[in-house]
C-alpha cells in the first residue's frame, strides 16, 4: 500500500476493503448529500492572515476540555458500530485515542460495552447518549458510562427520527449477524430487524424517544453527576436555552450531514453558536475536519476544540489501530505546522484576526478601517 500522506486518503483505501453496505453507511450523507459536500467545501472560504517574524521554535498544542488535560484540541467523535470497519473496533480506537493523549467518544450503538471499552486501560473517554423510549434503559446506561470510568455525556439531540440516507434504503442497511450493539446486549435491544428500508431507521422509529426534549436534559442532569455536552446544536437561540438548561458544553453538529440534508456546514455556523454562548460554556465543533488548517480555522472562530468522525473509521478499515493512530498524527502534525506559519506558539495565540471569511470582506467594505 502506498504510503498515506493525509487524512483523505484513507476514504478510498476504506472504500476498497469493506462490504459496500457498510462503506455506504459509513460515508453516506442525508438525501441529496449537499450537507456533506458543504461540511468540507465551507473550510475552504476561510483564509488565513498569517503573522510572521515571531519565534515559533517551541510550539503548545495542549489543552483542557471541561477540566481534562489533553495533547491537542482534536478528539474522537462518537461513531457507531465500529466492529464493521475492523475487528477490533472500538478498542482499537480506544487504545490510539489514549496514546496520542486524548478523548474518544464512544457511540451508544457501539459494537464494543463501556465495560469493554474501559478495559482497554486508562484514557479520558467521553460516552455518547442516544435516549431511548424506556427511560430506565437510559438511566442504566449512563451509570454504567459513569462505573466505567466515562468522563462526561454527549447527549445527541438531533436524531428524533433518522435522516433519511438513501444508500442504506437501498443496500437494506442491517447490523452484521455476528455483531451486536453492546451497550444494548442484556436489555434485548442489541440486534436489529432486517427491514423493507434501513434497517436502522426502523431501530430509531421503534426504539428513540421523538418526544426528548429540554426538560429532558434537566432529567439527566438529575440521574448524573457528569457534565452533559448537547451535541447537535446549530443556532443561537438554541446554544442559550442549552446554557440556559444547565449544559456543560456544547458541539456545534449536523451529525456529519446525515440527518436533516441542507442544514448549513457546522464550521458556517460555529461562529454564531460562540457568540451566542458567551464564554459561559465551552463550544466544540464536528463534520468536516480533514485537515490541520481546519483545526486551526475552527478554534480562530471560537471553538474550544474539534471532533472527527469518518476520519476514524476509514482508517480503521484501512489499518485497524495504527491506522487510528496515523490519522491523529497527521492532524496534529499538520495544526502544529498551520499555528507556526500564522505565528501562534499556544493555543491562546490563534485569534479571529488570524483568518478571514465571506462575510469579513462584505463587512470590510462597509468599514474600511481594520484592526
Amino acid at each position: 500500500m502506498a504510503e498515506v500522506t493525509n487524512v483523505t486518503e484513507y476514504q478510498a483505501i476504506a472504500k476498497e476493503k469493506l462490504p459496500k453496505m457498510v462503506y455506504d453507511y459509513y460515508a453516506s450523507g442525508a438525501e441529496d448529500q449537499w450537507t456533506l459536500a458543504e461540511n468540507r467545501n465551507a473550510f475552504s472560504r476561510i483564509l488565513f492572515r498569517p503573522r510572521i517574524l515571531i519565534d515559533v521554535s517551541k510550539i503548545d498544542m495542549t489543552t483542557t476540555v471541561l477540566g481534562f488535560k489533553i495533547s491537542m484540541p482534536i478528539m474522537i467523535a462518537p461513531s457507531a458500530m465500529q466492529k464493521m470497519a475492523h475487528p477490533d473496533g472500538e478498542y482499537a480506537t480506544a487504545r490510539a485515542a489514549s496514546a496520542a493523549g486524548t478523548i474518544m467518544t464512544l457511540s451508544s450503538w457501539a459494537t464494543s460495552s463501556v465495560e469493554e471499552v474501559a478495559s482497554t486501560g486508562p484514557g479520558i473517554r467521553f460516552f455518547q447518549l442516544y435516549v431511548y423510549k424506556d427511560r430506565n434503559v437510559v438511566a442504566q446506561l449512563v451509570r454504567r458510562a459513569e462505573r466505567a470510568g466515562f468522563k462526561a455525556i454527549a447527549l445527541t439531540v438531533d436524531t428524533p427520527r433518522l435522516g433519511r440516507r438513501e444508500a442504506d434504503i437501498k443496500n437494506r442497511f442491517v447490523l452484521p449477524p455476528y455483531l451486536t450493539l453492546k451497550n444494548f446486549e442484556g436489555l434485548d435491544l442489541g440486534k436489529m430487524d432486517e427491514a423493507q428500508d434501513s434497517g436502522l431507521a426502523s431501530y430509531v422509529a421503534g426504539q428513540i424517544d421523538r418526544t426528548l426534549s429540554w426538560k429532558d436534559v434537566k432529567w439527566l442532569q438529575t440521574i448524573t453527576s457528569l457534565p452533559i455536552l448537547v451535541k447537535g446544536v446549530m443556532t443561537a437561540e438554541d446554544t442559550r436555552l442549552a446554557v440556559q438548561n444547565g449544559a456543560a458544553g456544547i458541539i456545534v453538529s449536523n451529525h456529519g450531514a446525515r440527518q436533516l440534508d441542507y442544514v448549513s456546514s457546522t464550521i458556517m455556523v460555529l461562529e454564531e453558536v460562540v457568540k451566542a454562548a458567551q464564554g459561559r460554556v465551552p463550544v466544540f465543533l464536528d463534520g468536516g475536519v480533514r485537515r490541520g488548517t481546519d483545526v486551526f480555522k475552527a478554534l480562530a472562530l471560537g471553538a474550544a476544540g474539534i471532533f472527527i468522525g469518518r476520519p476514524v473509521v476509514f482508517s480503521l478499515a484501512a489499518d485497524g489501530e495504527a491506522g487510528v493512530k496515523k490519522v491523529l498524527q497527521m492532524l496534529r502534525d499538520e495544526f502544529e505546522l498551520t499555528m507556526a506559519l500564522n505565528g501562534c506558539r499556544s493555543l491562546s495565540e490563534i485569534t479571529r484576526n488570524h483568518i478571514m471569511t465571506e462575510w469579513d470582506a462584505s463587512q470590510a467594505l462597509a468599514v474600511p478601517s481594520r484592526l
